[in-house]
């Protein structure tokens, strides 16, 4: 990779990260504490599908969840998507980000649902 492009991915997480949040909401990975990173910015809403964080990239109003996968895990195929381990869908914290199928990204959604009933 270049090293434009190396400076301009940098640059693009140092943006995310000036509107992080870390915040202990009780989330475990292997029994330890781990922070979500809290995006502060503008959302998708509160509607059906909403709560996700927003941010601006090349004119195009983008998923900082997915800018934060990609950037430190590459490429999301097409049939493929990015679920959130710690249920909140406003954290880019990169180790709470896991490449699920649709199926599999919906089972954990209605599990947690249940939890939560």
């Amino acid at each position: 990779m270049s090293t434009l492009a190396t400076d301009r991915r940098v640059s693009i997480i140092e943006r995310i990260m000036e509107r992080v949040l870390v915040v202990d909401r009780g989330f475990q990975m292997d029994g330890m504490p781990s922070p979500c990173h809290i995006w502060t910015g503008p959302t998708s809403g509160e509607g059906k599908g909403g709560g996700y964080g927003r941010m601006s990239l090349n004119a195009q109003t983008v998923a900082v969840h997915l800018v934060v996968y990609t950037h430190y895990f590459g490429y999301i195929p097409g049939k493929k998507q990015v679920d959130h381990l710690c249920n909140n869908r406003l954290c880019c914290n990169p180790v709470h980000l896991e490449l699920v199928s649709h199926i599999k990204n919906q089972r954990r959604r209605a599990s947690r649902a249940k939890e939560k009933a």
